[in-house]
């Protein structure tokens, strides 16, 4: 009897852990083996969203027998074929002769190539859209192919907005009991294994991932539930981001990745000197591996996170030095892309590795070179140095900085908020980024609006209003209702179902926030251009543990590339919400047609 774990409702989790394992698909070194994720959905009808590898089928087989308690098994879908996923269908099929399997057409011909002589009672062969009832649950189909196969299908269960997302979104390393995604835990343990399970298994798809991740963001999700690691309830944004840079081959890091191989250690004194003239210079994200000693799966998830690499080799039998060579023809079989790279090569009597690394390198798409080859022989020499340092200044040059802060101001940490209030039977809301704890004993917080605004002109009447603290998975769509529109002209709340009614009648909003507050205006500060409403509370509650949003996340994850959206259009561009003006010239008077803004805030597209 085993312990049944419910992850959304009717969903329960039966896959285990293979703490064992040594290397997936014997090449990849597991530190901590790998899960092999599976569900089972109890509606009116029962069904089981993929199998297991062979190494945990008998624990899997138990869980699903306890999970159904007598029940049959009518639908077995199989989204992905690797045997990791579908070894056990024999004993599945054995135990539950009726269940019909349910996959792609491309999925059923490979499920006869893996079985050979298998007997299916019955089939249900699926595409795009498709649409299986269970009762409650109804699941959609999603075609993905080549993520990472071609059979591939994710599935898309309308009743708990959860996409089961075959081999996407997943990671290295067993599940020590902690099912669902921790952000904090996952940042600090578990983000490097995903970068190294995507960039490695996934990573030379990153097309075919982009198109099933823009299929994906047409759906509303709730919960991701992948066939290896994790199960994402909470902080899908900041996952799904890192997907994104990662199949678009964005560099999460405008830092330099420095990798040697060395025989003797000159090569790597090389490396060392480039390493500390960087730092030096004031560039802090440096790595710095051995070839010959970290295994290349590493190697290239880190040249997905950099925006720079340098390669560094000695000369070998006149090529380049093995494993350094093994490693460039994994970037370039794993189709990294949009990188800067710099060689040195080192060489006793002929250095030709510099060369050879130029001719892998230079068929990458997007490569750009900084800098010569660097060619030094045998030992790193006084002349050496120098041309190291060079080099060194056009790799630091080659790095975007961070703009300088000017205004101490922007030092100032700032949330996003939605604030609620009712003007007679109408409810509004707006988005404010300036709230804070001004007291406590009774607890007070004072808030910020602009004097324009028509929240402000309603709370200055009503004195009361609440405020939901807005959460990172929070999408540009909801920004966009209540902050890029005016109450005065439209109803903000039509259409929109995330909201609920506190006590004090208004409303506050139920999703992609963790808390809210009712608040009473004690006081109203003239502070120029908005009012400071100083509140005490009158009603408070927490909804979630997921993260608050602060601006700065907003506009690096959140609000869409506006210089991006705007590069093949002339005119002017509104800053805070892209509108283009599409004219030379921009009128004094001029009001944002969508954020009401003044022109302060338009710049030109240059």
């Amino acid at each position: 009897m085993y312990k049944n774990r419910e992850i959304c409702n009717d969903t329960y989790y039966v896959g285990a852990s293979d703490r064992r394992l040594a290397k997936f698909e014997n090449i990849y070194p597991l530190e901590n083996g790998v899960s092999y994720n599976s569900y089972v959905i109890l509606d009116n009808k029962t069904c089981l969203m993929d199998g297991v590898d062979s190494s945990v089928t008998e624990i899997f087989l138990k869980k699903v027998k306890d999970i159904l308690n007598g029940r049959s098994l009518d639908y077995i879908i199989l989204q992905h074929l690797e045997p990791d996923h579908a070894f056990c269908i024999f004993r599945l099929l054995n135990i539950y002769p009726n269940a019909t399997i349910v996959l792609s057409d491309k999925a059923l011909v490979m499920l006869k190539n893996f079985n050979e002589g298998i007997n299916i009672k019955n089939v249900l062969v699926v595409k795009e859209k498709d649409v299986l009832d269970l009762g409650k649950h109804k699941l959609t189909f999603i075609c993905a192919p080549m993520v990472h196969w071609p059979e591939v299908i994710m599935t898309y269960d309308d009743y708990t907005k959860s996409l089961f997302s075959a081999d996407a979104f997943g990671t290295f390393g067993s599940l020590s009991g902690n099912l669902i995604a921790n952000r904090d835990y996952f940042e600090k343990y578990s983000e490097s294994e995903a970068r190294r399970y995507y960039t490695n298994i996934v990573g030379k798809y990153g097309p075919q991932v982009l198109q099933a991740l823009t299929k994906a963001s047409s759906i509303d999700i709730n919960n991701i539930l992948p066939l290896h690691g994790p199960i994402w309830k909470n902080d899908l944004n900041y996952f799904i981001n890192l997907y994104s840079k990662w199949a678009s081959y964005t560099p999460e890091v405008n830092g330099v990745l420095i990798v040697y191989g060395s025989v003797y250690g000159h090569s790597e004194e090389a490396a060392n000197i480039i390493a500390d003239n960087l730092s030096i210079l004031g560039i802090r994200d440096i790595a710095v591996y051995d070839a010959s000693k970290t295994d290349k799966s590493y190697l290239v998830a880190e040249s997905f996170k950099y925006s720079n690499l340098v390669i560094v080799s000695s000369t070998y039998n006149m090529g380049i030095f093995t494993p350094v060579e093994e490693f460039l023809l994994d970037l370039k079989y794993h189709n990294l892309q949009n990188r800067k790279f710099s060689i040195v090569e080192n060489g006793s009597w002929a250095p030709n590795s510099g060369k050879l690394i130029f001719e892998i390198l230079s068929k990458l798409k997007g490569f750009e070179m900084i800098g010569d080859i660097i060619t030094f022989k045998s030992s790193v020499k006084s002349d050496d140095i120098n041309k190291l340092d060079n080099l060194s200044n056009l790799i630091f040059a080659s790095i975007p900085q961070k703009k300088p802060i000017t205004n101490p101001l922007f030092n100032i940490n700032y949330g996003l908020f939605i604030l609620s209030s009712k003007d007679g039977d109408k409810q509004n809301a707006c988005i404010i980024n300036t709230v804070n704890q001004v007291a406590s004993l009774p607890d007070r917080i004072m808030f910020c609006v602009n004097k324009n605004n028509y929240t402000a002109s309603i709370i200055n009447k009503t004195k009361e209003c609440n405020l939901s603290i807005l959460t990172e998975d929070a999408p540009f769509e909801l920004f966009k209702r209540f902050g890029y529109q005016s109450g005065k002209n439209v109803n903000k709340f039509e259409g929109f179902d995330n909201y609920s009614l506190a006590s004090n009648g208004i409303n506050y909003i139920n999703k992609f926030t963790n808390s809210y507050f009712s608040l009473k205006i004690e006081n109203v500060i003239d502070l120029g251009s908005h009012f400071g409403f100083v509140s005490v509370i009158t009603e408070s509650k927490i909804l979630n543990e997921k993260r608050s949003v602060s601006y700065s996340y907003y506009l690096n994850n959140i609000k869409p590339n506006i210089k991006q959206d705007v590069a093949k259009k002339s005119g002017w561009v509104c800053k805070i919400c892209g509108y283009v003006y599409e004219k030379d010239e921009l009128p004094k008077d001029f009001i944002c047609p969508i954020c009401k803004h003044d022109i302060s805030v338009f710049e030109r597209i240059k």
